[in-house]
């Protein structure tokens, strides 16, 4: 028996009416594959997901009102006297049990997934604050943080190779952006320009990076199970720091209140052209990814430019008049092609 969701057992039995009347699939068999899809009155699935997602976040909301709570800061500190150098390997030990335990479980009862994610979130949180507390450990002044990122690069990726996890793989990309940005802000005396590009450029490439790095990787190689995370982030990384630049340029903060926008336009289109092309890709490819990022950035772009040239010069009742107007109008699409999307194959043909 296969056991699915409402909306997807429905899918599933007008796929198979689908194909019955197409001749496709005999009617005997599409009644006997039918059969055999049950709709679960509830999606349990999903309720398993929120709870552990809820419960860590329970677990972080208790541990910052308890350290908002000065009384009980005051007796924590009495009880528990320790350095960073002991703080930093008491953690890393927690993280360790964190890990080991996950991947336990995941040859044990791969089936849940959700809760070994969660212990693996857990220990990506305990890794955070081992890492943190080394910093504090062997501070030398000097600034180096971007080495106590490279550190929670290496963690989290051989944990995400060895577990095969999407979700600590994140973390591992994560802290690779931001060894980026700390290295490039040491070697640039934390100014806005390292090798004469600004932060968003920087980011710009990072992205473009992840997204190539992405595009090379075999989907059946090992770190296949990462290609899409990857390429994800890469346009995030990507599609943000384009509309940043569409916005400031690349300029720093001092000059940038003297620059008129018309300095700033080869950005916007650049990031129209970029949003452009990803969609092109994803119909190429099929990839929903690419075409949703697309989507939704030129979006962004769109309405951007809008409040940029009409903000000053619309009085403010015709101007959220429009934009009311236009997000309606978007909405009724949006809503008309999800519907389009749900019926069957040969009742949207011609």
């Amino acid at each position: 028996m296969l056991h699915l969701s409402r909306s997807k057992a429905e899918t599933v039995r007008e796929a198979l009416d689908s194909w019955q009347r197409d001749g496709t699939l005999a009617e005997a068999e599409a009644v006997r594959l039918a059969a055999n899809v049950v709709a679960t009155p509830f999606d349990w699935q999903r309720l398993a997901r929120y709870a552990f997602w809820s419960a860590i976040g329970c677990l972080a909301a208790a541990v910052v009102s308890i350290f908002a709570d000065l009384r009980l800061l005051e007796l924590l500190a009495r009880l528990f006297t320790l350095g960073p150098a002991q703080r930093c390997i008491g953690l890393a030990g927690v993280a360790v049990g964190f890990y080991a335990y996950a991947m336990l479980r995941m040859r044990r009862h791969p089936e849940t997934e959700y809760r070994n994610d969660a212990l693996l979130f857990l220990g990506v949180l305990a890794t955070a604050g081992s890492i943190a507390n080394l910093g504090i450990w062997l501070d030398t002044g000097s600034g180096r943080y971007d080495l106590l990122a490279l550190v929670a690069v290496a963690v989290y990726a051989a944990v995400a190779l060895l577990a095969r996890s999407i979700l600590v793989w994140v973390f591992a990309v994560v802290s690779f952006g931001g060894w980026m940005g700390a290295y490039s802000g040491y070697a640039s005396g934390w100014g806005a320009y390292y090798l004469g590009m600004n932060w968003p450029v920087r980011f710009v490439l990072l992205g473009t990076m992840l997204f190539g790095v992405a595009q090379a990787v075999s989907p059946g190689s090992r770190l296949g199970t990462f290609r899409r995370a990857t390429q994800s982030l890469g346009l995030l990384y990507l599609f943000v720091a384009l509309w940043l630049l569409s916005i400031f340029g690349d300029y720093d903060a001092a000059r940038w209140h003297t620059v008129r926008q018309i300095e700033l336009l080869h950005w916007s289109l650049l990031f129209a052209a970029a949003a452009a092309a990803a969609i092109w890709l994803g119909l190429r490819r099929d990839d929903a990814m690419l075409r949703g990022y697309g989507l939704v950035f030129l979006a962004i772009n769109l309405y951007t430019r809008f409040f940029e040239m009409f903000w000053d010069q619309l009085h403010k009742g015709i101007f959220f008049a429009i934009l009311g107007v236009s997000l309606w109008a978007l909405g009724r699409r949006a809503e008309t092609l999800w519907h389009l999307g749900r019926k069957p194959a040969q009742e949207t043909q011609p």
